[in-house]
């Protein structure tokens, strides 16, 4: 099977070492990323940049801020209305904190036929679906609850939860071993070729996401039936 520059793993059917005894193994997991894959982003580049537009902030002083903290509030260790004060509400703004979350969070939206997708994967019930992604708790909660990600994920391998963030190797080895999978069981989907590298290296299964219509062909390479 000849697989596409989007896809990098052995295929749906491979042997796998374990303990001296070689095994077929199947992918009976997909880790899917949610900013960039099923949702746009949550507080990334573009919607930053709507944030300080909006609000007309100082951009070099924003993110500089910003910088300092995403990876506390992403790995839970800083709440996100914090993050709001030290980025923000350091000193007194024309405008409430309120209005500030209620504009991000507005920035959320499905992209064009992922869900549809994961939606017709869980329906043929034959993989574990679950999300692996980097998101403050505030954000990630309001995500999962506005776009019913539970109706298609059973578990979130969220930074916020795990402690943890992509690209480093302990987010997508701690996925592995709650999931009690293998890593060539596992398939994990993201658009930064970073984080795919981050998996890659320990034996996932990968697919780049560009948009829906790829990302179906590349699964059903995989061996995929749904």
């Amino acid at each position: 099977m000849e697989l596409s520059s989007t896809l990098s793993g052995w295929g749906n059917a491979d042997t796998v070492l374990i303990y001296g005894r070689h095994y077929v193994t199947t992918i009976s997991a997909v880790f899917c990323d949610v900013g960039g894959v099923l949702l746009t982003n949550g507080l990334d580049h573009g919607e930053r940049a709507r944030l300080v537009e909006k609000f007309g902030l100082d951009a070099k002083d924003y993110e500089g801020r910003h910088q300092m903290l995403s990876a506390a509030v992403d790995a839970g260790q800083i709440g996100f209305d914090q993050y709001l004060d030290r980025t923000i509400f350091y000193r007194p703004r024309p405008f409430p904190k309120q209005e500030v979350l209620d504009f991000i969070l507005a920035m959320s939206e499905a992209l064009p036929g992922s869900l549809e997708l994961m939606g017709r994967l869980k329906q043929a019930g034959k993989v574990f679906l679950a999300t692996l992604n980097n998101e403050s708790r505030e954000l990630n909660l309001h995500r999962i609850e506005k776009f019913g990600l539970r109706n298609y994920f059973s578990v979130f391998f969220s930074s916020c939860y795990l402690g943890v963030s992509k690209p480093h190797a302990q987010i997508y080895q701690l996925a592995i071993d709650i999931s009690q999978r293998q890593p060539q069981q596992c398939v994990f989907i993201d658009d930064r070729p970073l984080n795919l590298e981050g998996a890659r290296q320990l034996g996932l299964q990968t697919i780049q996401f560009l948009n829906a219509g790829q990302l179906e062909s590349d699964l059903r390479a995989l061996g995929f039936e749904f």
